[in-house]
């Protein structure tokens, strides 16, 4: 009974809720009422009502307390109130009060007038302050956000030796700063959406109108606008509602902490996701060969740049490969090991109590751990957990001959080869596969292989990101697209944008594509 209680009591007041007047009254004392009942009076609500001077003009501001910038209000609103009540010519009509008051407030630069209730609501919720009249169904919003962000600062998750070094903050305004700081052409859009039922996050969908193809700013938006949740804290769960297939174990779109990135991107005919309250934005769409490339390619000469791709693409084949030729080699291919290196396993293997596969897998696993706890602990103590567990594991390991040291080489060189790929959704991508080809390797040897690796073929040709084949420019070829993919050709011959992104400015603008 009291279970059924509760919930009829919480669907009342749900449907009390949804029944709540859209519309502004005339009264104050009734708007105010409405307000306090809808937020049940929180201790960081602030409703301060007065009266226009000698006039019969009631008036009240509202703002939510740590969400303003209080100098602000008392310097440009309650200051500019003052001097206007002042006044001895006073208009008649509440409708032309409010509509000077709006020319005085004018200021502080950011006034909308408003005559819904839910907008007025979500603004306040999101840092304006509310100035209503007596005798009218409008208020005024003023934009006069104050709360505390964090600085501009490096990105901690895309370190580069050569580039930019200031990376998004939490702030959707300074990040949308930073890209019209980079990207100063009219043509630069900004389309803002509220996302959440319950938290109304401000989302951002940039783009260059005449770059980008029609079709694909559509097919965004679309995406954008079904997005059906209480709140998106991360623009990880926006990632994950407009991607292509959630059985995917490749991330569909780009993310990244850089605003010289999403920079490049726009530029080249790609849309820019940014979601307030996180640092990372979304770059759509995204293809394999995007994964491998770091803005750092385009900073450096382009040999250079082209020599650490390469360097990348050995790195990826390492990271999901060694282990499984290690298995492979061991069990069922032992007549493909030069002799002499094959006397050399074998003596380092000698009381060894587990088959190549097992030990492979234990010391895979073990790596993993060590890198989660890392991750999660303090920085400082983080890399030392990193470095001296390896090291004090795989000694304390190959003397208790649990695993052989050439066990613990090729899980070294694997753990490094995955650390040189610039994407960490890709690399862990990466890294969740190793485990089917080890699997594979340990089942069939070679043939497991080549199996999982047709398998993997075949799943990245037919997926796609945001309607665009995640393989291009591979298959489907774009020959004329391959001067920016494995190798990176000079400034001086990228004159223009990728060809699948069939964007209608194609002329290049010597910007790197990320």
């Amino acid at each position: 009974m009291r279970f059924g209680s509760f919930f009829k009591n919480r669907q009342k007041n749900d449907e009390q809720k949804q029944e709540h007047p859209a519309e502004l009254k005339k009264s104050l004392d009734q708007n105010l009422a409405v307000l306090k009942q809808l937020m049940e009076e929180p201790n960081d609500l602030v409703i301060r009502a007065f009266s226009l001077g000698q006039t019969n003009y009631r008036c009240a501001i509202v703002y939510i307390d740590g969400l303003v910038d209080k100098q602000q209000i008392n310097s440009n609103v309650l200051k500019n109130l003052q001097l206007f009540a002042e006044k001895t010519d006073l208009p008649n009509g509440a409708d032309s009060v409010l509509h000077e008051m709006e020319k005085e407030l004018i200021s502080v630069g950011d006034v909308i007038k408003a005559d819904n209730l839910d907008e007025a609501i979500n603004d306040l919720l999101y840092g304006s302050t509310l100035v209503y009249l007596d005798g009218i169904d409008k208020v005024l919003m003023i934009g006069m956000k104050g709360w505390e962000t964090r600085t501009i600062m490096e990105p901690v998750s895309e370190s580069l030796i050569r580039g930019p070094r200031e990376g998004f903050t939490e702030n959707l305004r300074t990040n949308t700063m930073m890209i019209r700081r980079q990207i100063r052409d009219p043509d630069l859009r900004f389309k803002t959406y509220d996302i959440g039922r319950r938290s109304r996050k401000k989302l951002v969908v940039a783009y260059l109108e005449g770059v980008a193809h029609p079709d694909l700013i559509k097919e965004v938006n679309r995406r954008v606008e079904s997005i059906d949740l209480d709140d998106a804290p991360e623009s990880g769960f926006v990632e994950q509602w407009i991607e292509d297939s959630f059985l995917s174990p490749f991330p569909q779109l780009m993310n990244t902490e850089r605003p010289d990135k999403v920079s490049a991107a726009i530029l080249q005919g790609k849309i820019g996701i940014i979601l307030d309250g996180t640092p990372f934005a979304l770059i759509a769409p995204l293809t394999i060969g995007n994964s491998m490339q770091s803005p750092e390619d385009y900073y450096e000469r382009w040999m250079i740049g082209s020599f650490l791709r390469g360097l990348r693409y050995l790195a990826a084949f390492i990271a999901m490969f060694l282990p499984a030729l290690y298995i492979a080699l061991l069990s069922f291919h032992q007549g493909m090991i030069p002799s002499q290196l094959a006397f050399s396993i074998a003596a380092t293997r000698e009381g060894v109590p587990f088959p190549a596969a097992v030990e492979a897998v234990i010391m895979a696993l073990t790596m993993e751990l060590l890198r989660e706890a890392g991750a999660r602990l303090p920085t400082t103590i983080g890399n030392t957990i990193g470095i001296v567990g390896g090291l004090v594991i795989g000694e304390a390991a190959v003397q208790a001959g649990i695993v052989s040291p050439i066990m613990v080489i090729v899980v070294a060189v694997t753990a490094i080869a995955s650390f040189s790929i610039p994407s960490y959704s890709v690399a862990i991508s990466f890294r969740l596969l190793r485990f089917g080809f080890m699997l594979a390797a340990a089942l069939l040897g070679l043939y497991g292989i080549i199996l999982v690796y047709i398998m993997i073929n075949i799943h990245i040709v037919n997926l796609k990101s945001i309607g665009v084949p995640y393989s291009t420019p591979f298959s489907p070829s774009f020959f004329r697209d391959w001067k920016d993919l494995v190798l990176r050709a000079p400034i001086t011959m990228r004159t223009r944008r990728p060809s699948y992104l069939k964007s209608d400015d194609n002329k290049s603008v010597n910007k790197g594509e990320t």
